[in-house]
């Protein structure tokens, strides 16, 4: 552990301790005051103790102090969020089990939770804020000597450049072949790598080279490493798919997985099915239960045929599911066109019937949808599934476009609230969908899931133009 990374370490768990001081006092003094108990006590020294070590070990197992400089707040907050709701139930167990009622009232660890549920997420934001603000004056940066010229390093730089806040400057590069954009930058081949060391203030190495080169990158890390610098290798792998890669051990051999994704984690596909389930019940019992008949009254009243359109889809590795939705069209009316493609949904489409107008309007035809929810075979927030039709034309034209299928549909999705929903049929309009539909899936969070809920229920209220 290098001392610039340890010392932040330090000051960011005495800021927590301060936060969690301060959280107990002010309860402590207020109950006091209520209940004219002495405001120290043998008692509350060995409760505040006790609720520090439960902090410290909670977030100890929830990574609360690994380094989030890269990473949004959005990000930050879900080991914040876990480490506080543990902290608050281990605290509860301890005070109701050790104290009783007239020693320790039981308002206090209900009062001390709430504030620091305020507090924590407070302190940590505006502890990010300092830090940025401090990295991007020069303050504690770390100085950065890249080894490799080529798109790998540049790609590096550039991102130290736009990105102050993450605390690096790179002093220069090595580089075997001459680079007209590394200018001033150039310090040497790859053989100067001891001289460089030697003449410059180097902190950390960061090796950028093409895969195939493993024998020049040991030599360099043996170098590195006898000059006590902190040697790191940036995987030539990005090309392959996101930056999101994951580095496991298999036996003794490092695995790297190429596209690591946060619903991986069980325990999070365990949480969003929790929340889907809870969701859609909450729906069904509130709304649905007098929505849905009064929407299949209107449309029986207004065309022939079924309440419900049943179509074939794709759902999650692929699986066939058949997906429900409230009948918008006469029932006369065909998937598949003259060409012999599919056949969106467009502007004006005569297949609409007058109330499927409405329905696609405002959402309401795909509210059927939350019975696939509650059977397992799709999310509330998810990548749109599309027709059989639709997968087959798109699968081998469309950039990445079978990762979609890699977790469960929803109901809306990222790319919908973002503008790239209905018809495609104009160039590139289905590649910006799928693009977006990945970045939700590596970037999944229940606060992103929330978001995106959000917005729809607004495009709802307000319209949205490419809903037709």
């Amino acid at each position: 552990m290098s001392s610039n990374w340890r010392n932040n370490y330090t000051i960011r768990l005495l800021l927590d301790f301060a936060s969690l001081s301060f959280a107990f006092i002010c309860v402590r003094l207020y109950i006091t005051k209520l209940s004219n108990f002495p405001v120290i006590s043998t008692a509350e020294i060995k409760v505040f103790f006790i609720s520090c070590l439960i902090w410290y070990f909670s977030a100890k197992a929830n990574n609360l102090y690994d380094d989030y400089r890269s990473r949004s707040f959005a990000y930050e907050i879900v080991p914040i969020t876990k480490v506080i709701i543990l902290h608050s139930v281990m605290m509860t167990v301890f005070v109701f089990y050790y104290y009783n009622a007239d020693k320790f009232p039981r308002t206090f660890t209900s009062l001390y939770t709430i504030l620091v549920l305020i507090i924590l997420p407070i302190q940590k934001f505006a502890q990010r804020r300092i830090r940025r603000n401090t990295l991007r004056k020069g303050f504690n940066s770390r100085n950065v000597l890249v080894v490799g010229g080529g798109d790998l390093g540049l790609n590096f730089y550039k991102t130290v450049n736009n990105n102050p806040h993450y605390g690096y400057r790179v002093v220069g590069f090595l580089n075997d072949e001459e680079n007209s954009h590394l200018s001033s930058l150039f310090l040497g081949k790859l053989g100067n790598m001891q001289e460089v060391l030697d003449n410059h203030i180097i902190d950390d190495v960061v090796i950028a080279l093409p895969n195939g080169s493993a024998s020049t990158v040991e030599s360099l890390v043996e170098i590195g490493e006898k000059n006590t610098k902190r040697v790191r290798i940036i995987p030539d792998y990005y090309r392959l798919g996101s930056g999101n890669f994951r580095l496991s051990n298999f036996g003794l051999f490092p695995m790297i997985t190429v596209r690591s994704l946060p619903l991986d984690d069980s325990e999070n596909q365990f949480f969003k099915r929790v929340f889907d389930v809870i969701c859609s019940l909450i729906a069904f019992t509130l709304i649905f239960s007098w929505l849905f008949p009064l929407i299949a009254i209107i449309i029986r009243l207004t065309s022939k045929g079924p309440v419900y359109f049943i179509q074939e889809r794709w759902g999650i590795n692929n699986e066939k599911i058949r997906c429900y939705k409230f009948r918008s069209m006469y029932t006369y009316s065909s998937d598949i066109g003259s060409d012999g493609k599919y056949q969106q949904a467009t502007k004006n489409d005569t297949r609409i019937t007058k109330i499927g107008k409405i329905l696609r309007k405002t959402n309401l035809d795909e509210l059927p949808q939350f019975l696939n929810v509650l059977m397992g075979n799709m999310s509330i927030v998810g990548p749109r599934p599309h027709p059989t039709p639709l997968n087959i034309e798109s699968k081998d034209n469309v950039r990445n476009y079978m990762l979609r299928h890699i977790v469960k549909p929803g109901i809306t999705g990222w790319a919908q609230v973002n503008g790239y929903r209905g018809e495609t049929a104009k160039p590139g309009q289905m590649q910006k969908r799928v693009d977006l539909d990945i970045w939700y899936i590596e970037n999944w969070t229940f606060w992103l899931d929330c978001q995106i809920m959000f917005q729809t229920i607004m495009n709802m209220f307000i319209g949205d133009k490419k809903a037709y």
